[in-house]
């Protein structure tokens, strides 16, 4: 069951979010249910692998909200398809806002996952704001990572200096009116694939696999002056206290920014579930990896954030 919300973005008010909440069998308003805030990837939508994610662990029991970052998808903003990394960070935090004013939402139970970059973003946003009592990551990037590092984590952090460059350029040209510059976020064409990996990030955004018309899968070219320097995990040795599970394919080119992250958050909780067979983009929607994926997630939120009413739910349905 599966409720669509616009509420105004509590970091700014010229922007309205959109969002999906998500309810479990049996939900009664007037009880309290843990929530989970779930990210989609960078050029994702929350139709896609966050809103699959987000509908199968409400079948858990669970309260989820999927929502459109802004400047995307559904959610207001311009320009379209702006891609700041500190925007997106701040966009948890603003959903975490809105969950805050809801009458069944159990404020110290809430929870947050990302999928890809929205993995990367929801770790950043743990480290900064601690209402976040649980984190997990599928397939996790740290886009500035991504961006200044490959895919492979085989280019020096000085060798990206010329994406910073390329990212004024392209504010310069878009305060002269022209055009808005615009960068792809995975492969626009089959042909432009580096790797079988990255070809499947084509076909699952541009083809029947998953595409979704407010998913262009593209980003705007100026974003890359604030993605370039970002680190998703800054600070994280001394401020990511909350448990961490992270979930990775086997067969994963992007597993390293979850080493990454596993080596340097401060929590002492913290476990990688390794799938084996999958790939990056296998997580997002095969559905023997999703659903273990979210086997994984299931065990992991209810140890952590597992409210009264959850568990009564849960006893509920196994009395059933």
């Amino acid at each position: 069951m599966g409720q669509k919300v616009n509420f105004s973005n509590s970091n700014s008010a010229n922007i309205t979010i959109s969002a999906v909440i998500n309810f479990p069998e049996g939900f009664n308003e007037k009880k309290k249910y843990p929530i989970i805030v779930v990210s989609h990837p960078g050029g994702g939508v929350k139709e896609q692998a966050a809103g699959l994610y987000a509908k199968k662990l409400a079948e858990k029991g669970f309260v989820t909200i999927a929502y459109d970052a802004s400047y995307q998808g559904e959610s207001t903003g311009e320009p379209r398809q702006l891609e700041n990394p500190y925007i997106r960070t701040e966009d948890v935090s603003a959903v975490i806002d809105y969950i805050t004013t809801l009458p069944y939402a159990d404020t110290d139970n809430i929870g947050a996952m990302g999928i890809c970059a929205g993995g990367g973003y929801t770790a950043n946003a743990a480290i900064n704001d601690h209402r976040i009592k649980a984190v997990g990551t599928v397939s996790a990037v740290n886009i500035g990572s991504m961006f200044r590092n490959g895919w492979e984590n085989n280019v020096k952090d000085a060798d990206a200096l010329p994406f910073l460059i390329a990212g004024s350029n392209a504010r310069t040209n878009d305060a002269s009116g022209a055009a808005i510059a615009t960068i792809p976020l995975a492969p626009m064409k089959e042909e432009d694939a580096p790797n079988e990996e990255l070809r499947e990030a084509w076909e699952y955004y541009h083809t029947d696999r998953c595409q979704y018309p407010t998913a262009p899968g593209y980003a705007t070219a100026r974003s890359l002056t604030q993605i370039i320097s970002y680190d998703a995990y800054n600070k994280a040795e001394a401020f990511f206290t909350q448990p961490l599970q992270t979930i990775v394919g086997s067969n994963a080119g992007s597993k390293w920014m979850s080493d990454d992250l596993m080596k340097r958050a401060a929590t002492k909780d913290k476990k990688m579930h390794i799938i084996e067979g999958a790939n990056h983009m296998s997580l997002y929607d095969k559905l023997n990896y999703v659903d273990e994926a979210v086997s994984v997630l299931t065990l992991f939120f209810k140890k952590n954030i597992a409210s009264d009413s959850l568990s009564a739910t849960r006893k509920e349905s196994v009395t059933a």
